[in-house]
């Protein structure tokens, strides 16, 4: 991973931008699952929730890791 980002002079570290593009791709998943009834199967939602976040983040930094 690079050490740091730069928007506008502004510098952030790539964990954040991965953070809120891993909220962003977990939230769809969420939209999609709560149409298609999946909801209904899940014991824990916001537990559920959590661990489909923590899973999309991990992806997308084991995906990203070799960016620089």
């Amino acid at each position: 991973m690079i050490g740091e980002v730069s928007i506008y002079g502004l510098y952030l570290p790539p964990l954040l931008l991965l953070t809120l593009a891993a909220l962003v791709v977990s939230r769809l998943f969420n939209l999609v699952l709560a149409k298609t009834g999946f909801y209904r199967l899940v014991w824990h939602p916001a537990l559920f929730d959590f661990s489909l976040f923590v899973i999309v983040l991990g992806a997308l930094t084991y995906f990203t890791r070799n960016w620089s």
